[in-house]
């Protein structure tokens, strides 16, 4: 996946806003909380979301991913990839999926109607 593809997915979920901030990042947030960002990592795209408890333990280790900097440090359950070769696009996509649900479910439900989610 490229930063562009991340952009244009990102993008296509309802009720979502994009900023460009944190040294040139793109951060897509729901409702104004986070739920994806791309970054930098060694000059190639870093692809960051919410994950679960499982599996922020099963793919913390996994090759081309890792616990995201900053966020992770502070016990938040977030990874980053920053290789995709080893998930494949598909899989990347369900994860960015899966934060946006995250982060919508804990939205209010007066929040979830003004954006139509």
């Amino acid at each position: 996946m490229t930063r562009e593809e991340f952009n244009i997915f990102c993008g296509g979920m309802k009720g979502t806003t994009h900023v460009v901030q944190w040294g040139n990042s793109d951060v897509w947030k729901v409702g104004g909380k986070l739920f994806a960002l791309c970054g930098w990592y060694e000059g190639g795209p870093a692809f960051t979301f919410k994950v679960g408890e499982i599996a922020f333990e099963v793919l913390g280790d996994a090759p081309g991913i890792r616990p995201a900097p900053y966020l992770a440090s502070r016990g938040m359950k977030w990874l980053q990839v920053y290789d995709v070769e080893p998930l494949g696009t598909g899989e990347l996509e369900g994860h960015l999926t899966a934060s946006y649900d995250m982060i919508v479910a804990g939205l209010t439900k007066k929040a979830r109607a003004e954006l139509g989610v």
